[in-house]
């Protein structure tokens, strides 16, 4: 069944490559395999962080030349002359042609979060091998192929949620559940972006200034491109950077004035603030502040992964951490318990494979794409920029001393709260490092301590601290520590707002199954209530979370990981199902295989998560532990008093049975598609797709970053066309 329109695009026929072009492809390939070579025949000797750099660009230009290039316009066909929704139904609210670098730094921003960032970090205690591999070798054949099909599929079908795609492509059951688990776990995965950056601002004047004037500056970027000068992205580029620049040297002026206690927010403080802008930034026109806000955001997030990217270049500094640890085979390690398989594939998702990200591909970025062709830069492209940050991240984490990094994310139950009983502890593990090394890092980067700061953003912290200071001198190591900390929280908010206002279109798409104007994704009445319900959905945990340690989104924490994996597979049952479905059965394995793969780890996790007998990983296991203290009238470690013990076992409960809730849906999801792409083959005339007709597109507009000669010519034909007067 073929459903593309007989003017579909093709890559400009075939070419013969060049000699320039043979050798530069040569160039990079040698580049790429002297980097791979070096990480993975090494044993003992010192390993320059150079070479990961340079393994992981090497793969990402290849794999973006070659393979996404094949995938864009052999297996799915991308048609240029096809008007995609923003352009058919742009009524600039959601639905709006965006110019492809705006979108770039749009869709780039919302899937960006904490995961590139802070799970690279916490897999490298199983060293920095696995981590590297599962990077570049995951996001070039699963997730920027999920991102990049999910996309053209949605801009295919009007922009349609994923879940809504599941109902209307692989039937009411399989989609039932594929609505039900997507939107239970956006909200979780929500929930706790939104932790991290309440407990990256809380107490922090510097990020809080600097990130909240980002919003006035949007604001000014959208109505100077909608209003002011239509079109001339560069000229306001320009303004919005210098501003962003301004704003981020003055978020440090105010930290030292008397300003400080103004921008000095308590957490809950926060909470009201961020669930606030949540819901404005959902139910604005999405040209107004959410597109140039996260444009903006992009130009500081690439600008310091690249600074960090020469900084790399320029020290050579030395990878500490063991390419493989003995917690990776052994399964006690102290930042997370598990083995590798499947821990550090779950571990590290943003990056490699996330299933968040088919959210947005799914959710604002379909409704503001000019072309089919530029699913290519924007879907792939986006997530290898985001697969950069993740190397990048475990570059920070393995440059630093490994007694360091284990005494930073090890609890604070496990190493004790003394610099000398972290210093004993850690070099039990065969990490030595002393107590005076432990305070003397805390006193550099102008902290009281740093033992026990889990999470994953400090050790980062400390880690571009480490890189930029070999550049710029040690005496400005504290100020990048805490630039990275602010650096960190503006990564993260881009993320909240885009997927809040996703969270409304998945709810819009669900209930206009029950009552059509919510179909209508800018009906007002809709949009406001149901942007009010996503708010306050995670806005709830998020407040219960920030005054109970162990309650509200604390206690969905542990879920996080997996649950986001769980959503790939979503992603990536729908594609497969679409690829079968759209007369293209022979290209099926392009997301099949990531499918098979993706089930395969996230389900093992599952099951070890709900029933295995090490309490540090069994959700029921650990239960039983704490009900049984509970019978006995004891205290179990980490609980503090009796309340702490109930709320444990409340806590262990609800995310085992929520785990496995969540993983026999997506059993449900991936039977259910593999009935109908059975079904498919067998009786092809029973299929229907629900693409939306074929409307001849009036935007001409470059497919690429940088246009090519024929789009030149194209874009000045177009320009020279248009009426005058």
């Amino acid at each position: 069944m073929r459903t593309d329109s007989p003017r579909t695009a093709s890559p400009q026929g075939p070419r013969k490559a060049s000699p320039r072009n043979i050798v530069i492809w040569t160039l990079v390939a040698l580049i790429a395999a002297a980097g791979w070579s070096v990480l993975a025949l090494s044993r003992g000797e010192e390993v320059s962080a150079a070479w990961m750099v340079a393994a992981a660009l090497g793969s990402y230009a290849i794999a973006y030349r070659f393979y996404a290039k094949f995938i864009a316009y052999k297996v799915l066909r991308v048609d240029k002359n096809r008007a995609t929704p923003a352009e058919r139904l742009n009524n600039g609210i959601d639905f709006h042609p965006t110019d492809r670098r705006v979108l770039l730094g749009h869709h780039f921003a919302a899937i960006a979060g904490a995961g590139p960032l802070v799970g690279p970090v916490l897999a490298a205690q199983m060293g920095y091998l696995p981590g590297t591999i599962w990077i570049i070798v995951g996001v070039i054949f699963a997730g920027a192929v999920q991102d990049m099909v999910v996309l053209f599929f949605s801009t295919r079908r009007d922009g349609r949620s994923l879940g809504q795609m599941a109902r209307e492509e692989i039937g009411p059951f399989g989609g039932a559940a594929a609505l039900i688990a997507a939107f239970a776990i956006m909200i979780i995965l929500l929930g706790v972006l939104a932790l991290v950056v309440v407990n990256a601002l809380a107490q922090s004047p510097w990020g809080t200034f600097s990130i909240a004037m980002t919003v006035p500056i949007a604001l000014l970027m959208g109505f100077y491109l909608r209003v002011l000068r239509p079109g001339r992205v560069a000229e306001v580029s320009l303004i919005g950077v210098a501003l962003l620049l301004f704003a981020l040297v003055a978020g440090r002026w105010v930290a030292e004035s008397s300003w400080a206690d103004t921008f000095t927010l308590a957490p809950s403080t926060l909470v009201i603030w961020l669930v606030a802008y949540g819901f404005i930034a959902s139910i604005l026109p999405v040209w107004m502040l959410l597109a140039p806000r996260d444009y903006l955001s992009t130009f500081m997030k690439i600008g310091t992964i690249g600074l960090l990217a020469l900084g790399v270049v320029v020290s050579l500094p030395t990878l500490k951490m063991d390419a493989v640890t003995d917690f990776a085979s052994q399964g006690n390690g102290p930042v997370f318990a598990g083995s590798l398989f499947p821990f550090v594939f779950i571990t590290i998702a943003c990056g490699a494979l996330s299933g968040f990200h088919s959210l947005i591909s799914s959710g604002t970025t379909p409704k503001m794409i000019q072309k089919e062709t530029q699913v290519r830069m924007i879907g792939y492209g986006s997530m290898l920029m985001e697969s950069s940050v993740a190397i990048m991240a475990l570059v920070a984490a393995s440059v630093i001393d490994p007694g360091l990094y284990f005494a930073m994310n090890a609890p604070a139950g496990v190493i004790g709260d003394t610099v000398q009983n972290a210093s004993q502890v850690v070099g039990s593990w065969g990490y030595q490092i002393s107590p005076g090394d432990l305070a003397a890092a805390a006193k550099n980067v102008e902290e009281a301590s740093l033992l026990s700061r889990t999470g994953g953003a400090p050790t980062l912290a400390v880690g571009v601290s480490e890189i930029f200071s070999d550049v710029t001198g040690d005496g400005l190591r504290a100020f990048w520590y805490h630039f990275a900390i602010m650096f960190e929280a503006l990564f993260i908010l881009t993320a909240l707002d885009a997927g809040t206002r996703v969270g409304r279109f998945m709810l819009q798409d669900t209930l206009g199954n029950l009552y059509k104007p919510f179909k209508d994704v800018s009906w007002k009445p809709g949009l406001v209530i149901t942007s009010g319900i996503v708010c306050g959905l995670w806005g709830y945990f998020l407040w219960v979370g920030v005054h109970e340690p162990l309650g509200g989104i604390n206690q969905l924490f542990p879920i996080f990981g997996i649950s986001n994996q769980l959503l790939a597979a979503v992603a990536l049952a729908v594609c497969t199902t679409l690829l079968v479905k759209s007369g293209r059965l022979k290209w099926a394995w392009i997301t099949g295989i990531p499918l098979v793969w993706d089930a395969t780890v996230t389900l093992t996790a599952s099951w070890q998560k709900v029933f295995s007998s090490d309490p540090r990983v069994g959700f029921f296991k650990q239960r039983s532990i704490y009900q049984d203290g509970i019978d006995r009238g004891e205290l179990v470690a980490p609980a503090k008093n009796m309340d702490d013990m109930h709320t444990i076992v409340t806590n262990s409960t609800v995310d085992g049975v929520l785990t496995a809730v969540l993983a026999l849906l997506i059993v449900v999801v991936i039977a259910d598609a593999t009935r109908v792409c059975i079904r498919h083959v067998r009786r092809p005339a029973l299929s229907t797709l629900s693409e939306a007709p074929y409307v001849e597109s009036q935007i001409v507009a470059p497919a690429g970053l940088i246009p090519t000669r024929e789009e030149k010519e194209e874009v000045r034909d177009a320009v020279g066309a248009e009426p005058r007067g």
